[in-house]
């Protein structure tokens, strides 16, 4: 009986970490030298992004996954920030549209032509000016379209609208301290942070509110970090008073005690984990390490339990990992990591090794897609919802209408048409859709629609009239309040 229990049954017990062969890398990059604790690297389906060196501002490469091998000195950068960049991330929405904090103060958003960068690109879609120190934490919303949330140096959060390029929400009064990292849950009704203050935090951004917190979640001096789990558990990494790195989980509804807690070795190295909810594993990759430890949650005692150790000679500066949808089914797939070297990019493919062709359903439940569940004003009206999932059964054949379904609902048409519905602006991307004729028409009908569309656009005016006075008797109205008149 003792026996079972220790070699305990998991088809992931022996997930294989091989990296790939040399002209597979992405050679002669310029890794980023800021000393700071994010990943440097972020990668889906169709691009890579890696922050590197750049003279007198900050920038960041966007390669085309396929364009391996020897990077060119002269390949373009995404380089409109005034200071380096800390962190980047991949919109899970559409995969040509990138978010940059940095130490301008100020957060970015992107959109990449679809093949990739052909002269170097310093025009954001839109800058979010909210933070008055470095922004070094950049995520976004798991399920809302264009919700954005970064965290910065002066110890604020703000969440925001990237189609209207508003502030929705600031939470400045939840962090003493500097804040490490930031993370939402599965629906992104919630999210928890770790502090330099060595407290863990659970909060609704909507409410503004404290949901829980742990103190001393690890009691070391140095960085932690904490994530959502599928099942609303947090994971957490962190120091030993003795410095030695642990791992814990933990229960938001009592966060006295951790369900589990390990320790691994004393290293002084940052722990990043990425977790796979589709899988219930852990990847842990320590900075400057050599290593990545995977463990699996399960919901029996000890709960985490230790898988494996991919092992390599060369220390990371920086780790990036492939969303589910970006992996080979066929081969068995079940995550891939992008690790910085100083002047290099180098992926690791982890497989389960199975003798069968076929589809691995055990492999690969149905994963998070790239259709948003929820708009950004359903979510700010209270709605919550998890990812809308797709089956990775066909990625045999990876669909185009897909790809095209996804990049045709970009930031950029999405803040067009945002930016139309304000005073003044143009209406004509709001009547595009209504303008598209849907087969050929006969005069008469051609002649009514046009009717109608001319009916759209007068209401439009008029609504855009009717607001302009109102914003001016509002100004007209806190002007005199201002002056005391009021």
């Amino acid at each position: 009986m003792s026996f079972r229990k220790v070699v305990r049954q998991s088809k992931f017990r022996h997930v294989f970490g091989q990296p790939v062969k040399n002209d597979q890398c992405y050679e002669d990059i310029r890794v980023s030298r800021v000393t700071w604790d994010s990943t440097f690297c972020a990668v889906n389906p169709k691009f890579l992004a890696v922050i590197v060196e750049a003279s007198g501002g900050g920038a960041f490469l966007v390669l085309p996954l396929n364009k391996t091998g020897r990077i060119d000195k002269a390949y373009p950068t995404v380089c409109g920030h005034t200071g380096p960049v800390l962190d980047i991330d991949w919109c899970p929405h559409n995969d040509e549209v990138i978010a940059s904090g940095s130490e301008d103060c100020t957060v970015m958003v992107w959109q990449i032509p679809e093949n990739g960068l052909v002269s170097p690109l310093t025009e954001p879609v839109v800058v979010l000016e909210g933070h008055t120190k470095r922004v070094g934490i950049i995520t976004w919303h798991p399920t809302a379209r264009n919700v954005l949330l970064s965290a910065g140096c002066d110890n604020v959060v703000l969440i925001w609208n990237v189609g209207t390029a508003e502030e929705l929400y600031r939470l400045d009064t939840q962090h003493p301290d500097l804040i490490y990292n930031v993370s939402w849950n599965r629906n992104g009704s919630l999210f928890c942070t770790a502090c330099k203050d060595k407290r863990v935090r659970i909060i609704d951004p909507r409410r503004g509110t404290l949901v829980a917190e742990r103190e001393k979640a690890h009691e070391g001096a140095r960085p932690m970090r904490a994530i959502f789990l599928a099942d609303g558990k947090v994971f957490t990494t962190g120091f030993s008073r003795m410095s030695e790195r642990q791992l814990a989980l933990w229960d938001p509804e009592n966060l006295e005690e951790p369900m589990a807690l390990q320790e691994l070795d004393s290293s002084n190295g940052a722990l990043l984990p990425f977790y796979d909810p589709d899988t219930s594993v852990v990847y842990v990759c320590g900075k400057g390490d050599s290593s990545i430890r995977y463990f699996e949650i399960t919901d029996e005692p000890p709960y985490i339990h230790f898988l494996n150790t991919f092992t390599s000679k060369e220390p990371q500066r920086g780790m990036g990992s492939m969303p589910k949808r970006g992996l080979e089914v066929s081969k068995c797939e079940i995550a891939r990591f992008y690790k910085l070297h100083e002047r290099k990019c180098e992926p690791i493919v982890m497989t389960v090794p199975r003798k069968s062709d076929l589809f691995q359903d055990d492999l690969y439940p149905d994963t998070a897609g790239p259709e948003a569940a929820l708009e950004a004003e359903e979510w700010v009206s209270g709605q919550d919802a998890d990812p809308i999932l797709i089956s990775l059964r066909e990625a045999y054949v990876p669909s185009k209408q897909r790809d095209l379904k996804v990049s045709r609902r970009n930031v950029l048409s999405d803040s067009r048409l945002a930016s139309s519905s304000r005073p003044g602006a143009s209406t004509s991307a709001a009547t595009t859709a209504d303008a598209t004729p849907s087969g050929s028409l006969t005069g008469a009908e051609e002649a009514g629609k046009l009717e109608e569309i001319l009916q759209k656009l007068r209401a439009l005016q008029a609504l855009i009239k009717e607001q302009g006075d109102r914003i001016s008797r509002l100004e007209e109205q806190l002007g005199r309040m201002e002056n005391g008149d009021a």
